[in-house]
């Protein structure tokens, strides 16, 4: 393991204690949302900044990991964002291979004037975001973005873990048990493959 590796790790596990002691909740696999099981939505998004991510549709046959969050979002910077540079590293040759796709959805629901896309992208580089990040859509200027309501999330972060099929497999709000979902995401991508 690289020293670079080994730091984004220390920071990941260091957020994800602050987490659990600022109260905000340990869910673990057998709580999470009752989407698991379900078909995924497609996501409807304005565009894409930092590549593009696809479509469920398009991806299918691969499994599909989505950090749902808002830049300002104190969970999203402390547990999602590092868990997801955590992910890619673990990953790694499964991103490579193609048998895994990783995408960020900016689902902003509060604070429109700030979380606008400059901002958005001033935070893609300070964070050293190298995923593809879907910009969700809002129509008929409703408050709540259309992949939101689609996917009937809670607020941010939430993650969500699609299967080869197109099905979802996990989604939470908030922070769970990682190692487990980790653990999931393996037999997942295994099965993929078979």
């Amino acid at each position: 393991m690289s020293n670079r590796q080994k730091q984004t790790r220390r920071t990941f596990l260091a957020g994800s204690a602050a987490i659990t002691a600022a109260g905000m909740g340990g869910a673990s696999i057998r709580d999470a949302h009752a989407a698991a099981g379900k078909p995924a939505p497609e996501w409807d998004l304005s565009g894409w900044l930092n590549g593009d991510g696809g479509s469920v549709a398009g991806n299918r046959g691969k499994v599909i990991v989505i950090d749902f969050f808002q830049l300002w979002c104190p969970g999203c910077n402390k547990f999602s964002g590092p868990l997801m540079k955590h992910w890619q590293q673990v990953f790694a040759d499964e991103i490579k291979s193609g048998n895994l796709q990783m995408v960020k959805i900016h689902t902003v629901f509060e604070g429109h004037k700030y979380q606008n896309n400059d901002r958005l992208k001033a935070y893609i580089k300070e964070k050293q975001i190298s995923l593809p990040v879907g910009l969700d859509r809002h129509k008929d200027g409703s408050h709540l973005p259309e992949t939101m309501l689609a996917y009937n999330t809670r607020g941010t972060p939430e993650t969500a873990v699609i299967d080869k099929d197109g099905v979802i497999r996990f989604q939470q709000f908030g922070f769970f048990e990682y190692e487990k979902v980790q653990a999931m995401i393996g037999e997942l991508l295994a099965q993929a493959k078979v």
